[in-house]
């Protein structure tokens, strides 16, 4: 896997590098800006972009407008967001944008290297990898006046576990029940939602409603 990474920090960046290359993966590049950062992805389009949201010059959410750029300009390129901090507007428009090849992690809630270089294959894969902790200020900032008051718990469950990119197997590992119950409680979700199949992938729609302002 071809990436690169834009972190300010020096320790982290060089840090994030070594890992992946000890992985056998090639950083195309490792830069400490955003504007760096679209530099290097037109110059070479990397499979996945690791970004920070917080750069220079303000340290306010270049990084994350920058990914949205590159998914926008270059939709065949991943998106993997490692921050410190939940840029809830911009967040919510890179999931209800691109649901696919995306991920948004938060660096002290990372506990393994694995679960990184999991999220990370996720992405490449053509998968999502969305933080709880992502999920959860997301819908709490969409929760007032919510028709998914509908929802049982456990099915909330489930719409929450969709959103951070589970396939149904594993929604049904994490919550300890079987495929086909999952089955059954995505089914229940999309009609509570009321969301038809014209055209359209009901397992997004359902999470962009989650989601969505």
């Amino acid at each position: 896997m071809r990436v690169i990474l834009a972190e300010d920090s020096v320790l982290l960046r060089e840090g994030l590098a070594k890992l992946l290359a000890d992985e056998g993966h090639e950083v195309a590049a490792a830069v400490g800006d955003a504007a760096a950062l679209l530099a290097a992805v037109e110059l070479d389009r990397p499979d996945v972009v690791v970004a920070d949201v917080r750069m220079p010059p303000s340290h306010t959410d270049e990084g994350l407008r920058a990914v949205l750029r590159i998914r926008a300009t270059w939709p065949e390129v991943g998106v993997l967001v490692l921050s410190q901090y939940v840029e809830k507007r911009y967040a919510v428009e890179l999931f209800t944008e691109h649901t696919e090849c995306v991920g948004y992690l938060l660096k002290d809630r990372v506990a393994h290297v694995g679960d990184f270089l999991d999220a990370l294959d996720r992405v490449a894969g053509g998968g999502a990898a969305f933080d709880a902790e992502v999920v959860r200020q997301l819908i709490a900032r969409t929760s007032h006046g919510d028709p998914l008051q509908r929802l049982t718990p456990r099915e909330r469950d489930v719409l929450e576990l969709m959103a951070q990119g589970h396939t149904n197997g594993g929604i049904g590992r994490a919550l300890h029940v079987s495929q086909s119950a999952v089955e059954k409680h995505a089914n229940a979700i999309f009609d509570k939602l009321e969301l038809s199949a014209d055209g359209y992938s009901r397992r997004v729609l359902a999470v962009l409603r989650y989601l969505g302002s």
